[in-house]
């Protein structure tokens, strides 16, 4: 029985043009690579699973390869691709700073630095986590840094830029990554479902895809656990039920009960959220969401923000309809109060029952305020 490889690995991307929602970097070291305008030291920054360490991998590969394509990318077959391939490259080295952070681990890759490289125009050195180096090693580098040998290319890659100091800043080119946008990855999670002959629903998809918040990696992984769990079967209820994720359905249904302003209903259907062993804070932060989401509906120039499914998306503009600008205002502002005093309570269920009761009677509070306006007689509106 051949040994399982994971998604993340498996479809890690190998060249440019793979690479998943990082176009402005992946074109931009493209354009360096083909004009020959190579900075000598990179830094690869943002968040975890959006392609840092993958990019660096690419760069070192088509930097030294020896029949470079038209595009940009490397050719993938001549002897420095397939060295690099097969992990069995001398000219590009990478060090895992979280485990490799002391002064004498640094000095050792300076040593290194020092031998030119083998066949190949360009020694690469891929430094990741590079905020976990210590102060010694960091200054320990610095020089290196400043004035490296003609041949010698850093790409350092971290989730922290804050940490690292300003004077390695300004001795790097520096990339910002950003996070994987929701369309994008469900994209991707869909192409490897077909090459994988794994049915699935776009829906399912997407929430796997909102779930990762940007991450890819993390999306990957999710999707391989959901794979397990449903037989190769990947819908909207197999994805929820996975991964723990309360039921858009609910909200929809929440939010027509606090429209009818029906209090014992808004209330029923919080304890069965409850009973399904779903967290209050999880649920009073979902419907804010919820709310947003039926705001932005409103108005077909909002309409991109709102990052689900089409099948979500034509049930939130029907009820969108329904719902007035002035009532979902109100009822986030009410729901996020809840959301920052929820910790604090002593009683925490009361605290979400209290919001979702005020809710459920903005609509007559609104017309209350209104009422005595229009109702008043045209005399008692008069001075004497």
């Amino acid at each position: 029985m051949d040994n399982f490889i994971v998604s993340a690995r498996k479809y890690r991307p190998v060249t440019f043009e793979s690479v998943v929602g990082q176009q402005h970097i992946t074109n931009t070291l493209k354009n360096a690579i083909k004009n020959n305008q190579l900075a000598q030291a990179f830094l690869f920054c943002g968040p975890r699973g959006v392609g840092k360490t993958t990019c660096a991998r690419i760069l070192a590969k088509t930097i030294n390869c020896e029949n470079l394509q038209p595009n940009g990318e490397a050719c993938g077959v001549c002897a420095s691709c397939q060295s690099f391939q097969n992990g069995n490259s001398f000219n590009v080295h990478e060090l895992d700073a979280a485990s490799n952070n002391s002064v004498d681990d640094i000095r050792s890759l300076i040593e290194q630095v020092r031998i030119p490289p083998q066949a190949v125009r360009y020694k690469i050195y891929i430094i990741d986590e590079v905020h976990m180096l210590s102060q010694a090693a960091f200054n320990a580098f610095l020089k290196t840094l400043e004035e490296p040998p003609h041949y010698a290319i850093f790409i350092l890659a971290t989730t922290e830029k804050h940490k690292i100091l300003p004077t390695i800043l300004s001795r790097c080119q520096i990339f910002d990554f950003n996070r994987i946008r929701v369309d994008d990855m469900a994209a991707h999670l869909a192409s490897i479902a077909k090459k994988e002959n794994i049915n699935y629903e776009p829906d399912g998809l997407h929430i796997i895809a909102q779930k990762a918040d940007g991450g890819l990696r993390d999306a990957l992984s999710m999707f391989d656990q959901i794979v397990s769990f449903s037989g190769g079967n990947v819908t909207y209820r197999s994805v929820i039920d996975n991964l723990n994720i309360l039921d858009y359905d609910y909200y929809f249904s929440i939010t027509d009960r606090l429209l009818n302003e029906d209090n014992a209903q808004t209330l029923l259907l919080f304890d069965e959220i409850l009973a399904r062993g779903f967290d209050g804070a999880h649920f009073i932060s979902g419907l804010s969401e919820h709310f947003r989401n039926l705001l932005v509906s409103k108005d077909q120039a909002t309409l991109k923000l709102l990052e689900v499914s089409e099948g979500i998306k034509a049930k939130y503009l029907q009820q969108s309809q329904a719902s007035t600008v002035s009532f979902l205002l109100s009822a986030m502002n009410i729901a996020n109060q809840c959301d920052l005093s929820y910790k604090l309570s002593k009683n925490q269920r009361l605290q979400v029952e209290l919001a979702l009761l005020k809710i459920c009677n903005l609509l007559s509070v609104f017309n209350l305020a209104i009422t005595p306006l229009t109702a008043m007689p045209a005399h008692e509106g008069q001075l004497n």
